[in-house]
């Protein structure tokens, strides 16, 4: 699966895509909430709001749509590890509203997914087998992202039309 992957990302990196900053890494653990018990505010609207993004190590200029692709793949995944088409059409729709998505990034975006679920399950593997002496690092299971890869390999066609 390796291989047959590395292989198919590799005809995919010369697409036209836009691109720009990202943070490469927009998991829900590198996403801060206000805290309802902490008294934030007085509202009750204001407990439990987006309030800051953290962990920019692999910030990177990239590809834009791959940063919704990693995003999309540990928010809007089920235990399963398929895809929520509701969450995925509501990334992708509230996204829109601020930077409107290409006709061309639809074409990609099953292959975004799995090049996010490639590189996740690469890094939790070398993080697993070579980890860094002296270093504060939660290792995390890199099956969770074999699983994922093989779902999105395996729904490629589906994935295709969770868009919006």
């Amino acid at each position: 699966m390796l291989d047959e992957e590395i292989h198919f990302q590799k005809e995919k990196r010369h697409a036209d895509l836009p691109r720009g900053v990202i943070h490469a890494d927009l998991f829900r653990d590198n996403a801060l909430w206000n805290d309802p018990g902490n008294n934030l505010g007085n509202n009750s609207d204001d407990n439990n709001n987006f309030s800051g993004i953290i962990d920019f190590y692999y910030s990177c200029d990239d590809v834009l749509l791959y940063d919704l692709a990693v995003t999309a793949n540990d928010w809007c995944s089920e235990d399963d590890s398929t895809l929520n088409r509701d969450k995925v059409t509501a990334l992708l729709s509230h996204y829109d509203k601020f930077r409107p998505l290409a006709d061309n990034e639809q074409e990609y975006w099953p292959a975004m997914l799995r090049a996010g679920a490639l590189r996740f399950w690469l890094s939790r593997l070398h993080d697993k087998h070579f980890p860094r002496a002296g270093e504060l690092v939660h290792t995390k299971n890199p099956d969770e992202f074999k699983a994922i890869l093989s779902d999105r390999i395996k729904h490629s066609d589906l994935y295709l039309n969770y868009w919006i």
